[in-house]
Order: C-alpha cells, then sequence, then structure tokens
C-alpha cells in the first residue's frame, strides 16, 4: 500500500480508501465485515462513511452503514488502526427523513453525536459536509445556473464557528467538505483564514475518466490551497468495470437495481467507456484497473474511494495501487478525454 498524509496534518492515511456506502443494503453486515477485514489487511487503514448511507437514502436503512462500522469496532477492537471519515447530511428532499435544519448548531451536534453512538467510538477523524445547503451545480449538473429563489444566507463563518467548538470537545479531529464548488471551497478558506477557523482539508469529490470536471478549477485551488482531493466513484458505479458496455453485468449490479442513477450512463459516457476499454485492453490491463489507476496517479490527490459488492472486486481494485500508467497509455486517455470531455459530470 501506498500512503500519504491528510493535508496539514501528521494523520497518515492510505491512498486507497474504503467505501461503505453498500453496506446494509447491496451488502450485508458479515459482508461489511469481511470487507473491513480483507482493506485493512491490505494496509488500508483509511475508510469513508456518512450518515445518511447505505444508498439509496431510506428512513429505513438510515444509519445502518456506520452501525455495521460500529459493530467491526466493537467485535475486532480495531478503532485504533483505522482513520475514519463520516459526513453530516445536507439538506433537500432526499434527506428530510433525516432533518431540515440544514448545517445548523443544532444539527451538527445532533449528527455528530448520533454518528459516535452508531460507530462506537468517542470521535470521528474527518468530518465532512456531505453537500452544499445553497443551491448549486453538483449531483450531475453540469452548468451553474443562479436559482433567484434560493432562501440560502451566507453562514461558512457560522458552520466553521460550530465545527470548531465540536473540534474542541474531542469529537471531531479534522473537517472536510463534499461536493462542493470552487467558490464555496474558496469562501470557507477565506473564513478560515480570517477568522483563526479550522481549515477544510479537504474536498470529496466525483473523480474519474468520464468526469474530470475537478481539473477545471477545484485542482488549481487543491494545489495552490493545499486541500486534498478524495476521489469517490472512480469507476463510475461500475460503469468504468467495462461489464455493461460487454454485456456482462449481473443483475444485482448497481445499475440494474437502481437504474435511477443515470448519471453514468449517457451515449456519450457509454461511448468514452467503449473508447477506454479499447486502450486498456490493448495494454494487457483491464478497464477497471486503468480507471482506478488513472486516478491514484493525479498529483492533486489524498485518497482514491473504492467501494465494492464483492472479495474479488475489493481485492481488484486494492490491487490497482501497484499499476503505473505509461505515457503512451496516458496520452490515449487525453485524446478520448480532448474528444469527449466529462460526459458525466
Amino acid at each position: 500500500m501506498k500512503y500519504t498524509k491528510l493535508p496539514n496534518t501528521d494523520i497518515k492515511v492510505s491512498k486507497i480508501c474504503l467505501g461503505t456506502m453498500t453496506w446494509g443494503n447491496q451488502n450485508t453486515q458479515n459482508e461489511g465485515f469481511a470487507q473491513m477485514d480483507f482493506a485493512l489487511d491490505k494496509g488500508v487503514n483509511f475508510f469513508d462513511c456518512a450518515e445518511l448511507y447505505p444508498v439509496p437514502a431510506t428512513k429505513e436503512t438510515y444509519g445502518e452503514t456506520e452501525r455495521i462500522i460500529g459493530n467491526w469496532f466493537a467485535k475486532t477492537g480495531h478503532r485504533d488502526k483505522v482513520v475514519l471519515a463520516s459526513k453530516i447530511a445536507g439538506t433537500g428532499d432526499y434527506t428530510a427523513h433525516i432533518r431540515t435544519n440544514g448545517f445548523s448548531k443544532e444539527a451538527l451536534n445532533e449528527a455528530v453525536n448520533n454518528s459516535l453512538k452508531r460507530l462506537q467510538t468517542d470521535y470521528i477523524d474527518l468530518y465532512q459536509l456531505h453537500w452544499p445547503e445553497r443551491d448549486t451545480n453538483y449531483f450531475g449538473v453540469r452548468d451553474y445556473k443562479h436559482n433567484t429563489a434560493d432562501k440560502w444566507e451566507d453562514n461558512f463563518n457560522e458552520i466553521l464557528f460550530n465545527l470548531d467548538e465540536i473540534i474542541k470537545s474531542g469529537k471531531i479531529r479534522q473537517v472536510g467538505i463534499s461536493n462542493e464548488k470552487a467558490w464555496g471551497t474558496m469562501r470557507y478558506l477565506e473564513e478560515s483564514k480570517k477568522h483563526n477557523l479550522p481549515k477544510m482539508i479537504t474536498i470529496q469529490n466525483a473523480y474519474s475518466l468520464i468526469n474530470r470536471v475537478f481539473e477545471g478549477d477545484l485542482a488549481e485551488v487543491a494545489y495552490r490551497e493545499n486541500v486534498g482531493l478524495l476521489a469517490y466513484s472512480p469507476m463510475a458505479f461500475g460503469v468504468l468495470s467495462g461489464k455493461y458496455v460487454k454485456g456482462i453485468d449481473a443483475e444485482n449490479a448497481r445499475l440494474n437495481l437502481f437504474p435511477r442513477f443515470s448519471r453514468y450512463s449517457s451515449k456519450q459516457s457509454t461511448e468514452a467507456t467503449k473508447r477506454y476499454l479499447k486502450i486498456a485492453e490493448d495494454n494487457n490491463m483491464s478497464l477497471a484497473q486503468m480507471a482506478l489507476a488513472f486516478v491514484n496517479e493525479r498529483p492533486f490527490l489524498t485518497s482514491n474511494i473504492i467501494g465494492a459488492t464483492s472479495i474479488e472486486q475489493l481485492e481488484e481494485n486494492i490491487d490497482s495501487i501497484n499499476m503505473s500508467l505509461s505515457d503512451e497509455v496516458m496520452k490515449a486517455i487525453d485524446t478520448v478525454h480532448a474528444e469527449i470531455p466529462n460526459p458525466a459530470p
């Protein structure tokens, strides 16, 4: 395994992070336990979860993923071997069953305390805001269009102040953002600098061969402000395994179970995937290996969040850390990207 540090800290994390959002829905508790055992044995010490997991989020399954992780900690005693990340859910119809008061002081304290109980731990290493409260273009929306009906009011300072109190209580160690844009990222950084408040040290956004939107503005922010990318969906919901274009997907594959998750299923995404598959096969790699190795090698990456529903998938995904892409392969990838840029924003 290869390791780095969470930006601005001495916290060492594996460059492969174990994603957990299938546990409690597509995966049972025992399967989640097996994945954590296997990943830890392979040197993966960084686990990412969220209060709303598993996905799709429902009232009935709310918090189940965190409960599974907490039960594993209780069974194994391995809490001290894991750097643990979790998230507070953002606002919207999708999460109305959780709460409706956004990132208010009450919401943050409630979310942290409930996560700690489910996780059976006294602290969370990295606590993240799952998506912005304001109306902006995240989750597959390509362009920003201002909504004059948006009632959000600037509360960056208030959020950081409240997070600072929770950090001082010892319940969380560091803070980060997710599904955020360049403007929001810089506003948080501006407030932390001006008022000596906690810095958002990581940003967890989608990043893959078919979604390189991060490279537009956020890559510069990441470099200049030392904010590390935690890349999610590096396999684009399994699309970049090649199984859908090759017609070998199982009935219980994610996009077959949940067809409404269509972010990575456009005609352009399918065409780009076919071209990337050819590059991989021409160079004696699986598309999954190439897709993950591409993300692993990005200079602005802190950790690559991989998820799997089987140990076999998990092993292949983790082993991608040992691969390196040649200049020839990178040139071929960039050629496809130039012809079909970001088909799945």
